[in-house]
């Protein structure tokens, strides 16, 4: 990655930039492994644009090959759009372009992503340690070793992630917030119980019309093998698991426990499912935990 400032030339590029701060991407390669390092690939590209204060990022691509054009499809999904080609010794090059000014589609989270929109819901979530780490790795607690969360299932490297859920609460709706509430663990639920990430709901399905269908939307998104899918299917014919779909977006630096959250006023009792917050409770909590508030506009 490259940060380029207003007075970077780019004459072998038509149209022509317009003087802006741009981070530029080295082109990477999407194979079909099924571990979906290219969505692990663009958080880290996010992050940094995030970081640095960009405007856009861009990425220049030949369109000769399969992998190529899945690369261009990745892109094209993350808010990305052909704006032009770049000359070149080689040949002809695509030119991609994603807009980064602080903005958030609440109707399509993933072409704005990572911002997300303060009028939104809140909610918080409540998710045991056991799945927590492996769903949210980049969320991992200090009592907890990295090495058993290194990168190499789909899940734990996605940005689009799955969630289950039995919550009386259903009516989450793309664009509106969601904090994860790792629940008690080796410890009074005082102290170990803690708020650990920011999420933004992509879409919720309910009701999920079968088993197979259950399975085909969580598959490789979700921390569940087949299996234990089936089996979350099948615990209660009356009430049967519905799918919540969201976008990864922010790790708190320090972790609130529920004393804190309590003290606070954010919370008064552990989330049963999906609880909502109020938007003063939310700041409270982004101040307490010293967020960068950056990813969050109006």
């Amino acid at each position: 990655m490259k940060i380029e400032d207003e007075r970077e030339p780019y004459s072998d590029i038509r149209p022509a930039f317009t003087p802006k701060k741009r981070l530029k991407i080295g082109t990477f390669k999407v194979v079909m492994n099924g571990f979906k390092l290219g969505e692990r690939f663009l958080k880290i590209v996010f992050d940094n644009a995030i970081k640095q204060s960009v405007h856009e990022v861009y990425v220049t691509i030949f369109n000769n090959d399969s992998e190529q054009e899945r690369l261009i499809k990745m892109l094209s999904d993350w808010g990305f759009r052909a704006l032009g080609t770049k000359t070149t010794p080689a040949g002809i090059e695509k030119v991609l372009v994603r807009d980064f000014t602080p903005r958030a589609d609440t109707a399509h989270p993933v072409l704005t992503y990572p911002y997300v929109s303060k009028a939104r819901r809140k909610f918080i979530v409540s998710i045991y340690p056991k799945y927590h780490t492996e769903l949210l790795p980049d969320s991992i607690l200090r009592t907890e070793l990295p090495d058993d969360f290194i990168e190499n299932r789909p899940n734990r490297n996605a940005i689009r992630k799955v969630f289950i859920s039995r919550s009386i609460r259903k009516d989450m709706e793309s664009g509106d917030i969601v904090v994860f509430y790792r629940t008690q663990d080796k410890g009074a639920a005082h102290y170990t119980s803690v708020a650990t990430t920011v999420g933004v709901i992509d879409s919720v399905v309910t009701p999920v019309a079968s088993l197979d269908d259950f399975v085909r939307l969580c598959r490789n998104r979700s921390v569940f093998s087949d299996a234990e899918l089936k089996e979350h299917w099948d615990w209660n014919p009356r009430l049967r698991p519905f799918v919540v779909n969201f976008l990864y977006v922010y790790s708190f630096p320090k972790r609130p426990n529920f004393a804190s959250l309590k003290e606070q006023g954010i919370i008064t009792a552990a989330p049963r499912g999906f609880d909502e917050i109020t938007d003063s409770a939310f700041n409270k909590l982004i101040q307490i935990s010293n967020a960068d508030d950056c990813f969050i506009v109006d």
